[in-house]
């Protein structure tokens, strides 16, 4: 009787060979084994990328293969930081800044996300208001947004009304477009069983049509935090009193390069930091589907 293989694409690892008679709890056992061996020579080869790219950016700097002026280096950015940090920025306690900009981020990200899931679900349920809606939403996604932060700041000022809205809008139709599409590639049978069984529009929505679009709307969360910060970024580098943003730009306007890059990496770390959560948050949600397609998050 021949051996048994497990092919493993999930791992990454070679496949693993059993021997006739080898029980379901062992093949298991080795299978978890084997992700838990991807997910560590994942790690390491993402610090090996991480620290050799620091590395090579030190190196050059150091021995001023680039412009220390304009592309500062990984120490010069980390003492930035760490001055943020102790002594504060020129505009306030650096915490308080990120504060402001996680604020306009979070607001917006919440509103534009609840807004787009409504609107998309909705509209894709209803093919008629599609229709009507479907040509202005059109051409107001069609507008850069980019454009929208001197008008929102010219209309709401330059507190945080105008930083929400433009994160909002960043966010929705992100949103929107993915939950439309998720009602829209719904299964038909299981709606046509549903009805079948006596369920009423509503019913079918709910227990059919939003689980079923579930992976799209996790899938533009996902990004949409990334959106809404840059939304509240941009809206500050074009006007506001406080916040990331703000620092960004007046270390432009100062060539402190240190500073810019200093900047940027708070807001990736912070939104690493979202990915995280929310990738925690969709699989404590999605226990229902297959192990691997969590495993390789």
């Amino acid at each position: 009787m021949a051996n048994i293989t497990m092919d493993s694409p999930v791992t990454g690892v070679a496949p693993a060979t059993f021997r006739p008679g080898t029980s379901d709890k062992e093949i298991e056992a080795a299978a978890l084994k084997a992700i838990k061996r991807r997910k560590q020579l994942v790690l390491f080869w993402q610090l090996v990328i991480l620290f050799g790219a620091l590395g090579l950016w030190q190196v050059a700097s150091d021995q001023a293969w680039i412009d220390p002026f304009f592309y500062a280096s990984p120490s010069a950015v980390a003492e930035r930081l760490y001055d943020w940090a102790v002594n504060g920025t020129t505009e306030g306690s650096l915490w308080y800044n990120l504060g402001v900009t996680m604020e306009e981020a979070l607001i917006g990200f919440f509103t534009g996300s609840i807004a787009g899931v409504v609107v998309g679900i909705g509209l894709g349920r209803n093919q008629f208001l599609s229709d009507i809606f479907s040509v202005y939403i059109k051409a107001i996604n069609s507008i850069p947004r980019v454009v929208l932060a001197p008008i929102f700041i010219m209309i709401m000022g330059l507190g945080l009304a105008s930083k929400v809205a433009l994160a909002f809008v960043m966010v929705f139709f992100v949103v929107f477009a993915n939950a439309f599409q998720g009602v829209r590639e719904a299964d038909r049978d299981m709606i046509a069983n549903a009805r079948i069984l006596g369920a009423s529009d509503w019913q079918v929505t709910r227990a059919v049509v939003v689980p079923s679009a579930m992976s799209w709307i996790f899938a533009s969360l996902h990004v949409s935090f990334g959106f809404a910060i840059i939304g509240a970024i941009v809206g500050e580098f074009v006007g506001a009193r406080f916040g990331i943003g703000q620092l960004i730009s007046i270390a432009k306007g100062t060539f402190d390069a240190a500073g810019m890059f200093a900047a940027i990496v708070l807001v990736m770390v912070v939104t690493l930091a979202a990915e995280w959560i929310m990738t925690a948050i969709e699989n404590r949600l999605a226990k229902w589907r297959p192990q691997q397609s969590l495993d390789t998050h």
